[in-house]
């Protein structure tokens, strides 16, 4: 199955053109995209890719897309792309969360906690029950917590790991008590590997119902209440 995937919810983002099966997966080419310029790069980007591999847009088979959390402008460029690719092309889309990423590079069963920086004192956390053998992670939850908050939720509940992929957050993690497992951001290439599986489950939204998970409130929602961002 030959797909793309696309994240945009970074300071960087990219593209990855990769293929496989339930039993493989090969990435032919990852691309970089530099912050502030994803509106302009984004759509040659991936044409570029397709046609240095000799292939154009109708041989895609299906996308993967990180729907978040992170920037609320990146994140809408990555989505509104994809969503007009599959409109045109008739195409299935996935939805990979940056948390569930991280929660998948965990080496053993069980609950973990994935989170990351989310800025103004908050963090971004996923509690995931990862299936043993690595076959899939399961979310329990998504949101936005204070270091504190998520501290008593984590004291209450197993005890899980906690991946991260933010350095700070790992050293405040660790000197809490918790074991600590670091991981590299999420990428493009992740977000297309995961992608890939729930594409094959048939995992699959709709391009009307597409939509980013920035389980933040953007600036204007909160100080203009009623404003649709």
């Amino acid at each position: 199955m030959l797909i793309l995937g696309i994240d945009t919810s970074g300071k960087s983002g990219g593209v990855t053109l990769a293929d496989g099966d339930e039993h493989s997966f090969r990435v032919y080419e990852s691309a970089a995209i530099a912050g502030g310029t994803f509106s302009a790069q984004l759509v040659p980007t991936v044409a570029e890719v397709l046609a240095r591999h000799g292939f154009k847009a109708r041989d895609l088979e299906g996308f993967a897309v990180a729907s978040g959390p992170g920037s609320f402008t990146g994140l809408r460029v990555g989505l509104s792309a994809v969503k007009a690719l599959a409109e045109t092309l008739h195409r299935p889309i996935a939805t990979v969360s940056l948390l569930e990423v991280l929660a998948s590079f965990a080496e053993a069963g069980g609950p973990v906690a994935a989170v990351m920086e989310a800025g103004r004192g908050e963090l971004f956390v996923g509690i995931y029950f990862v299936q043993s053998n690595r076959q899939g992670v399961a979310c329990v939850d998504e949101s936005l917590r204070t270091p504190g908050e998520l501290l008593q939720e984590l004291r209450t509940d197993a005890h899980p790991t906690v991946i991260t992929c933010d350095e700070p957050v790992a050293q405040w993690a660790g000197s809490m008590g918790f074991v600590v497992l670091r991981a590299p951001r999420p990428d493009s290439e992740r977000i297309a590997q995961l992608g890939l599986k729930k594409l094959l489950r048939g995992e699959t939204v709709a391009p009307e119902t597409l939509d980013a998970n920035y389980l933040r409130r953007s600036d204007a929602e909160i100080f203009f209440p009623g404003v649709k961002a």
